[in-house]
């Protein structure tokens, strides 16, 4: 999910592997699984799945989307290896609506937008948690411009904790921080990288 287009992102994923790996990624597997019971999460932006398949091996009701049609059908393929359902669709960004205070939790896994963009999506999303539902949100940050491990090469795209933090003010923080670790998320996200982590809760 970001300013590149479907054709983008349908021709990216045109290839049999999994190209950001099968697995979950680390920060939202060790968040998720702290939360309890498991209810109803979002996933924009989820591509092949690898988060949507996780969340439903232990119980959570996933609504997915993607503006990438190829993506889906890799979800869905991998969602009926691993022998679970999640509800998938294709939706363009500029068409997300999601219903308010309908979700559980949410989850935004390197989801890249330029600022006026950004702030949107980030209110939408906010808005669709229920309270006392979280966010969890990794992305690259600035500090990933000129690193080969993945995301934009465009530094308008990648954040700051500062931007972060000011998008979800009206959350709780329960983390917030630049950290820089080693990817292992198949050959798109792979080595190095300076990420910033967050995970919030609408009190109300």
């Amino acid at each position: 999910m970001s300013d590149f287009k479907a054709n983008f992102w349908d021709e990216r994923y045109s290839v049999d592997e999994y190209i950001y790996g099968t697995e979950p990624n680390q920060f939202f597997k060790e968040e998720i699984n702290k939360i309890s019971p498991p209810g109803l999460l979002f996933l924009p932006g989820e591509g092949e799945g690898r988060n949507a398949v996780y969340a439903a091996s232990l119980g959570w009701k996933v609504d997915a989307f993607d503006q990438s049609t190829v993506a889906k059908l890799k979800a869905e393929k991998l969602a009926r290896k691993n022998s679970v359902t999640i509800n998938y669709s294709n939706v363009d960004l500029d068409k997300f609506n999601p219903q308010k205070n309908n979700y559980d939790c949410a989850a935004l896994i390197f989801i890249h937008l330029v600022p006026r963009v950004r702030t949107e999506f980030h209110k939408k999303v906010f808005d669709a948690i229920k309270p006392n539902g979280k966010i969890i949100l990794e992305l690259f940050s600035q500090n990933q411009f000129g690193k080969g491990s993945g995301g934009p090469q465009n530094l308008e795209m990648l954040s700051s904790v500062e931007e972060i933090e000011n998008d979800f003010k009206e959350l709780q923080t329960i983390i917030l921080q630049e950290e820089n670790i080693i990817l292992n998320e198949g050959k798109k996200h792979s080595g190095e990288a300076s990420v910033i982590r967050f995970v919030g809760e609408k009190v109300i």
